[in-house]
């Protein structure tokens, strides 16, 4: 048989079993990969995705530890890459309204304190508006013919456009360039006829002293510049000269050259200045004519200038335009002679009788002691509640004259402390007793008054009313809500013992050293105020220091022993044995306080004294060696 026969038969055997043919459109079975089975890997192409492009970094927060700080965190958010969801949102949510409620809570504060600065602001810088309202309010004035002679702003304008249009540029002439330039030409030489004026020989310079170096150009002299110069000289002369007649000029002979030498010849840039400065002040006092600091720079800048009668003229109109102004009066009586400064302020007081100002001014015009009397006494008719006036014109008087103008003058000023206390200086101890009362009822909240009283009564020997009298101060100043603070009371006190008045030093030092100090600061402060006393040479008022002190800190070795010493040192040594004596009364086991008063008498003398007081020393320190040495030194015990 064949190979060909075998393989039919083959292929008929097989055919019977055949299984079905597979669907390709059925599910894959699970975990199917196709190609796998021969090694075939899946792969996709640029047309299949486009062109390729790399994807986007992340940016990632940088936790390092070089952006960590211990009380600020991260510098970074640690949550900025997760997502924001509902929580966050109701969390934001819940924060904004707490926000929002500490914002009302100080909002009144808050818009008090703008509202209070912004006022504080606008009050040294208003706004344009406020500027004007005064002017605003002044336009009631205006009547209507005022209103009908304003121009309109449209013909302004229409005449400045016109004048840029008919501006033209035209080339400057030949001549005007000569003409200029000749005018500028410096001279070298002098005019024949000049020369014949001039002296033979004497205005040659000595030999070779003009000549410059070698090589160095010939110096030449500006003719012209000198011409100028000895021109303005004269001008400035001319003008100091003149007088208000006209024709008539005020010239010494004699002087005349010295004076000319001591002018003071401006720049061109100072007179352009003035020039400027001069009209600026004239527009500023014809816009606003009732504006007085503007009439008193418009006269002084004629001053500066060196045109007194310039400035005297301004000044005048000023007092027109400005009757009711004292500092325009004052000005003017500056800017003229004494015997007219007189007239002015005549008639400044006609038109201003209530002014202090020109009335004192007026006074120290008059050479004469009477006429000064009468010009101050003219103006407390006029002015009677005036206390400067009062103060001048009593400064003038006797002393008994003065007093009768005292009791005066606290009637028509009865709030002026100065005069009530100038009155009881003036007084007998009776009536100056009552002056103070009176004073005391009058102004209840002035302090000066009790100290005063206090400072009578110990000139006058009544020291027990001393203390009294400030510790009653003390008390109506607290009730009528009089606050003094207690450096205050201690300047007084200072101010008291330098007067020759220790006895109320020490009062006012009782009744205010321990006012406004912390308990747990008393005795720092205290022993400070006192060393602050004894450099200031206030020896009494340390030592009322030093005994409230005591009385406060009875038990205190520290503040006995300073104090002993500010007796060793400024006191007398019975006060400073009493002070001992008291010390070991109440510190026996210090001691130091007992060698310091053994010591004391062994320096005085006295070593009968020290030995009993060592030997007191001793029975209240039996084992102490400090007291036992000197004890053997001196045989006690």
């Amino acid at each position: 048989q064949t190979w060909s026969g075998r393989l039919d038969e083959v292929g008929r055997m097989h055919a019977g079993s055949r299984a079905a043919p597979k669907n390709f459109n059925s599910n894959a079975p699970i975990n199917y990969v196709a190609g796998l089975g021969r090694g075939a890997t899946g792969f996709t192409t640029r047309s299949d995705i486009g062109p390729a492009r790399a994807a986007p970094e992340e940016t990632k927060s940088d936790l390092s530890e070089s952006n960590f700080d211990k009380f600020n965190g991260y510098g970074e958010s640690l949550f900025n890459e997760m997502p924001y969801d509902e929580d966050d949102e109701a969390a934001d949510t819940v924060w904004n309204e707490v926000d929002i409620k500490m914002d009302e809570r100080r909002r009144s504060r808050r818009e008090a304190l703008i509202e209070k600065s912004l006022d504080k602001y606008r009050a040294v810088r208003p706004k344009l508006q406020h500027q004007f309202n005064d002017l605003k309010r002044d336009l009631v004035h205006v009547s209507e013919a005022d209103w009908e002679a304003l121009p309109e702003p449209g013909e302004h304008r229409k005449h400045r456009a016109a004048e840029r249009r008919n501006e033209k540029f035209i080339p400057t002439p030949d001549s005007l360039l000569e003409k200029a330039r000749m005018e500028a030409e410096v001279h070298t030489s002098l005019d024949p006829k000049q020369m014949k004026n001039a002296r033979g020989g004497m205005e040659t310079p000595m030999g070779g002293m003009e000549t410059p170096m070698s090589g160095g150009a010939t110096p030449l002299t500006d003719l012209k510049s000198i011409g100028e110069a000895r021109g303005a000289v004269l001008s400035v002369k001319l003008d100091q000269m003149s007088d208000s007649v006209s024709g008539q000029t005020v010239v010494d002979p004699k002087g005349y050259l010295t004076d000319l030498n001591s002018i003071k010849v401006s720049t061109e840039a100072e007179i352009g200045d003035i020039k400027k400065a001069r009209l600026l002040l004239k527009s500023v006092t014809s816009t606003n004519p009732q504006h007085g600091p503007g009439w008193i720079a418009a006269a002084r800048l004629e001053e500066v200038a060196g045109k007194l009668i310039n400035a005297r003229q301004v000044i005048r109109d000023g007092c027109k335009a400005c009757p009711a102004n004292e500092d325009v009066w004052l000005e003017a009586a500056r800017l003229q002679t004494s015997d007219n400064a007189k007239a002015v302020l005549a008639e400044a007081v006609k038109k201003i009788p209530s002014s202090v100002k020109i009335w004192l001014q007026a006074a120290s015009l008059e050479s004469n002691l009477t006429m000064r009397r009468k010009v101050l006494r003219k103006a407390l008719e006029v002015v009677p509640n005036s206390v400067k006036l009062w103060q001048a014109a009593i400064d003038l008087e006797a002393p008994e004259d003065a007093r009768l103008m005292l009791g005066r003058a606290v009637e028509c000023v009865p709030h002026s402390v100065d005069m009530w206390l100038a009155l009881a200086r003036l007084e007998t101890y009776a009536n100056a007793k009552k002056v103070l009362n009176k004073a005391r009822e009058t102004i209840p909240t002035e302090p000066q008054i009790w100290i005063t009283a206090a400072k009578l009564e110990e000139a006058n020997g009544m020291l027990d009313l001393v203390d009294r009298i400030i510790e009653r101060a003390v008390r109506s100043l607290t009730l009528h809500q009089v606050s003094m603070e207690r450096e205050q009371w201690l300047a007084e006190a200072e101010s008291a013992e330098k007067g020759n008045a220790p006895r109320t030093a020490q009062a006012i030092v009782r009744e205010s050293i321990a006012l406004g100090v912390e308990e747990e600061d008393r005795k720092r402060i205290w022993m400070e105020d006192a060393d602050s006393f004894v450099a200031r040479s206030c020896y009494e008022c340390a030592r009322a220091i030093y005994a409230h002190a005591l009385g406060v800190f009875p038990t205190k070795k520290s503040v006995w022993v300073r104090a002993a010493q500010h007796e060793k040192n400024h006191g007398t040594s019975d006060s400073l044995d009493t002070l001992l004596r008291k010390a070991v009364s109440y510190c026996p086991h210090a001691q130091v306080l007992w060698l310091m008063g053994a010591k004391e008498k062994w320096l005085a003398g006295d070593v009968s004294a020290a030995r009993t007081i060592l030997t007191e020393a001793f029975r209240a320190n039996p084992d102490s060696e400090q007291v036992w040495l000197p004890a053997g030194e001196l045989g006690a015990g």
